[in-house]
C-alpha cells in the first residue's frame, strides 16, 4: 500500500533556531517530507553542517542564513533577504530562556527573551503570511511550551512569552479558518536540548527539569504529525505533560503557581 503524499513536498520552509534542538529535529522532518528548507540561527557553521546533510540524505534545496533574530537589523535582514522569495511555510522556533528570581534578572536578559521570543515571531508571522494566504497553501508553526498554561516562578518572563506565542497563535488560526494555511502552536515540556543549560547559566543557576525531559526529535515527530493533519491550533507533546498543561482547568490560579513552583524550582 503507497504511502500518502506529503503536504509539505515542494514547499519552502523558513525554520528559526534550526541550529539544533527542536529546530534542527523540525528542519529535517520537514527536509525528510519533501520541504526545501531556509534555516536561520546565529551559528553560521552549526547551518551550514546540517544544510549539507539535508542536501545529501534528502535532495532538497537548504539555504543558510545566518542572523541574531533577538534584535530589529537580524529579522529586518531575514525579511529583506527573502524579498521575492516564496516562502509557504514559517517555523517560528528560535526561543531564549532564563532561570532564576525575576528581580535577579538581568535587563539585557529581560529584553532578549522578550524581542526573540515574541517580537520576532509576529514580524515574520506577519511578514510571510500575506503570500500564504494569497497562494491559499502553507502554515505556520509556533513553538510554544506547556510554560505556556501556567504561571512558572523562577522563569517568570520565558512562561509569559510562550503564553503570548500560544494566545497569538490561536488568535490568527481563528481569523484565518478555511485558508487553506495551517496554523499550529507546538507546546513541548523540558526537552533535552541546550536550552535549559543556557537558562541556568544565564541566572547562574543549577540545571533544572533534568527529570522526564523528551528528545528533540520526539516533539518534532508530534509537531508534524499534527502540522500534517490541520487539525486543532495546539498541540502538547507527551502524555504527561499535556496532563500538566492542563491541570490549570481545575487548580485555583493560586495554587497552580505554587505547584509550578516545585517543577521550576521556585520553592
Amino acid at each position: 500500500m503507497s504511502r500518502p503524499r506529503s503536504p509539505f513536498r515542494g514547499l519552502r520552509a523558513l525554520v528559526t533556531g534550526a541550529s539544533g534542538g527542536i529546530g534542527e529535529a523540525l528542519a529535517l522532518g520537514l527536509a525528510a517530507a519533501g520541504a526545501d528548507v531556509v534555516l536561520v540561527a546565529r551559528s553560521e557553521g552549526r547551518l551550514g553542517a546540517l544544510a549539507e546533510r539535508i542536501r545529501r540524505d534528502h535532495g532538497v534545496t537548504a539555504t543558510v542564513l545566518p542572523a541574531d533574530l533577538a534584535t530589529a537589523d537580524g529579522v529586518d535582514g531575514i525579511v529583506e533577504r527573502l524579498e521575492g522569495t516564496r516562502v509557504d511555510i514559517v517555523v517560528a522556533n528560535a526561543g531564549v530562556g532564563d532561570h532564576g528570581p525575576f528581580v535577579a534578572a538581568t535587563d539585557e536578559r529581560l529584553r532578549t527573551q522578550v524581542d526573540l521570543n515574541c517580537t520576532a515571531v509576529v514580524r515574520l508571522v506577519h511578514a510571510f503570511l500575506p503570500g500564504m494566504l494569497e497562494r491559499r497553501v502553507g502554515g505556520v508553526m509556533t513553538v510554544a511550551s506547556t510554560a505556556a498554561f501556567q504561571p512558572t516562578p523562577q522563569m517568570a518572563v520565558y512562561g509569559v512569552t510562550k503564553a503570548f506565542v500560544l494566545s497569538f497563535t490561536e488568535a490568527v488560526w481563528q481569523e484565518n479558518r478555511g485558508s487553506g494555511v495551517r496554523f499550529l502552536a507546538l507546546c513541548p515540556g523540558p526537552t533535552a536540548t541546550g536550552f535549559f543549560d543556557e537558562a541556568a547559566r544565564g541566572a547562574g543557576s543549577a540545571g533544572v527539569m533534568e527529570r522526564g525531559r523528551q528528545s528533540a526529535e520526539q516533539v518534532a515527530a508530534v509537531g508534524l504529525r499534527a502540522f500534517a493533519r490541520q487539525g486543532g491550533p495546539t498541540v502538547v507533546s507527551g502524555l504527561g505533560n499535556a496532563v500538566t498543561a492542563n491541570a490549570h482547568r481545575f487548580v485555583p490560579r493560586g495554587l497552580m503557581a505554587r505547584m509550578s513552583a516545585l517543577v521550576t524550582g521556585g520553592e
